[in-house]
């Protein structure tokens, strides 16, 4: 839901000794390289928490020009909408689901939901048991209906309101934890001024006649890798191709979907 950077640092395994090390070198050498990994990785892992302030769906958002639409059996209208680029013929007045011979009560969410956090009504919360997810998307009200009014003047804790927080994003997977404690133990090195392994701009250090190579830091950074094993492994398994980020996909047919504060 982000493309900023991601919206908390991953969990780590530190690989090294940081016990002298204050909390706050810690925690920023773990949030440092977290976006450097997740960089890396494509920008696809971690979970970001939104508050969603739903609006009624209609059959039409809009009303109809008079002359636009003909009645039907059932007080039910039938009018064209364009819908990802298709023409169809949408009957208004009775918005029920096709695969359902009953109403439901359904919000529409923006896709995929990794987990819905919280919904409150009137500020109020509502337990979990009292609704589900169907299709990481469609949020069902169990015994009850969803309000029809939201009133957007105000917070989501007063009276003619209601929220939905859900949880956004793919989970770090569990190398993520090594890999960013493998980064952060060689960033607190080099902060410290101690030996470390990133690798700097020197590719080739002859001692005493002993001749070492080191890798080309250029070419590293051109293929999206670090020099260290943990991250690269990483990186190499998540995102081989090297992508920048994940692909994504955008209706024009769509209308956006309103996000409480942001």
């Amino acid at each position: 839901m982000t493309l900023g950077g991601p919206c908390e640092s991953w969990d780590v395994t530190w690989i090294c000794d940081v016990s002298c090390e204050s909390p706050t070198v810690t925690a920023q050498a773990v949030e440092l390289a977290t976006e450097v990994i997740w960089a890396l990785s494509g920008r696809q892992f971690g979970l970001c928490e939104v508050t969603l302030r739903p609006c009624r769906r209609e059959c039409a958002d809009f009303p109809w020009p008079s002359g636009g639409f003909s009645e039907w059996a059932g007080n039910s209208w039938v009018s064209p909408a364009l819908i990802s680029g298709q023409w169809f013929n949408v009957v208004c007045g009775r918005c029920t689901r096709g695969c359902s011979c009953s109403s439901i009560s359904e919000i529409l969410l923006p896709a995929p939901v990794h987990e819905v956090v919280q919904v409150k009504i009137d500020g109020v919360v509502v337990t979990g048991s009292d609704y589900r997810l169907d299709d990481n998307r469609l949020l069902v009200l169990l015994n009850d209906e969803w309000p029809t009014c939201n009133d957007l003047n105000l917070p989501d804790t007063e009276p003619n309101t209601w929220s939905v927080t859900a949880r956004y994003g793919l989970e770090v997977p569990a190398g993520g934890a090594w890999a960013v404690g493998e980064l952060a133990c060689e960033l607190i090195r080099a902060r410290n001024g101690e030996d470390c392994r990133l690798p700097r701009n020197v590719t080739q250090l002859v001692r005493q006649g002993v001749t070492i190579q080191f890798p080309n830091i250029q070419e590293l950074l051109r293929e999206g890798l670090t020099g260290l094993y943990l991250v690269d492994q990483f990186v190499a398994t998540w995102n081989p191709s090297h992508l920048r980020r994940r692909s994504g996909v955008y209706s024009v047919d769509q209308p956006p979907h309103r996000r409480a504060g942001s």
